[in-house]
């Protein structure tokens, strides 16, 4: 049996083992972190395409269970105003789901290793190169090692594998935004069922949704200078949002007030394009190849579509080289342009694009 080395083990990686096993490979997954690769606070909304890729690897019902559906978006200004309710989907199981970040992982996680995916963690690559006679080898901080016919570079937006098959790959670009995320222990705001609400403040973009479990879950994009690696605490970011948008009329602060010390922010980055996906017998996916701004929602759909199109590649090409620059060509056009229009979102920021409405 053919064996896939897959670098990294969060949303990307474990899709992609899945789906490589599913066409005959035999993927082992090599995750940097003991306990894993997911991002702890978070929450994102898989998509209708992410989660049309999530069936065709019928690994859907897990994300279904531990989710709740994204049917339409309300959207408001500074001043509480609604300016227009977009349908996204249906509030049914095709529809989009938000979920934690951290349960995406576990339930992808968890449907690998039921297939028998083995995933090895504390293993953070440093080195991969070719084999004489073909294949790739990896070499790991630990001092071992791993053998594989394919490489699989699904490690996050601060790729290593990136860097590795091209050494002059591009950095991740900060957006000019750090993103911050918090629960509020109550539905302290007006809220539709199965519906996010987006507002256009004055200073920052807020977000925010009722869950099953009674809190609200909301998320805010605040322009500003880039924090770096510093610690900044929970409280300091719920002070940091709160300030955002304390002079509107919205329900930004209301929400904002209402949590505790559930909140947890970061600097935002994307990846515009990355020049080189793939060479000899490595190849890259999800944000390691095209990393998004959160503005588009779109960053864990992509990967989940990277894994389905790459297996089904690999299944029909006759060499890795082929598969690979077929698997490039379905996926580069769509997913850069999704990066950029998730820039142009982030952009946007507090600026509305909508007129003001006529009274």
């Amino acid at each position: 049996m053919t064996k896939a080395l897959v670098i990294g083990g969060g949303i990307a990686g474990c899709a992609t083992a899945i789906a490589l096993q599913a066409v005959g490979y035999e993927p082992v997954v090599y995750e940097a972190y003991p306990a894993g690769g997911d991002d702890a606070g978070a929450f994102l909304t898989v998509m209708g395409n992410g989660m049309a890729a999530l069936r065709a690897l019928d690994a859907h019902r897990p994300v279904i269970a531990g989710s709740y559906p994204a049917a339409s978006v309300e959207i408001y200004d500074a001043g509480g105003r609604l300016l227009e309710t977009r349908g996204i989907g249906d509030a049914d199981d095709a529809g989009p789901r938000t979920l934690l970040r951290s349960t995406l992982y576990r339930a992808l996680q968890g449907e690998a290793v039921s297939r028998g995916v083995r995933i090895e963690h504390g293993r953070r690559l440093v080195h991969a190169g070719m084999i004489a006679g073909g294949g790739v080898r990896a070499t790991f901080a630990d001092g071992g090692s791993a053998a594989g016919d394919i490489l699989v570079g699904a490690d996050g937006i601060h790729s290593a594998t990136r860097t590795l098959i091209d050494p002059d790959a591009p950095r991740p670009r900060y957006t000019g935004q750090a993103v911050v995320y918090g629960y509020a222990s109550s539905v302290p705001a007006p809220t539709a069922p199965d519906a996010y609400h987006m507002i256009f403040g004055s200073r920052a973009f807020f977000g925010y949704t009722a869950a099953p479990d009674g809190r609200t879950w909301w998320f805010a994009r605040i322009p500003g200078p880039q924090a770096g690696p510093s610690t900044i605490t929970a409280a300091q970011w719920r002070e940091r949002a709160l300030l955002a948008f304390a002079d509107d009329a919205s329900p930004a602060a209301a929400v904002i007030r209402a949590t505790g010390d559930d909140v947890t922010g970061g600097d935002s980055y994307d990846v515009p394009t990355t020049p080189i996906w793939h060479r000899g017998s490595m190849v890259l996916a999800g944000d390691a190849a095209h990393a998004a701004s959160p503005a588009a929602a779109q960053g864990a759909s992509m990967a989940l579509e990277d894994a389905v199109a790459l297996a089904r590649c690999l299944r029909e090409q006759t060499d890795a080289a082929g598969a690979f620059a077929a698997y490039e060509a379905i996926r580069r056009e769509p997913t850069e342009q999704t990066v950029a229009a998730s820039a142009q979102m982030s952009r946007l920021g507090t600026s509305s694009p909508y007129a003001d409405p006529v009274d």
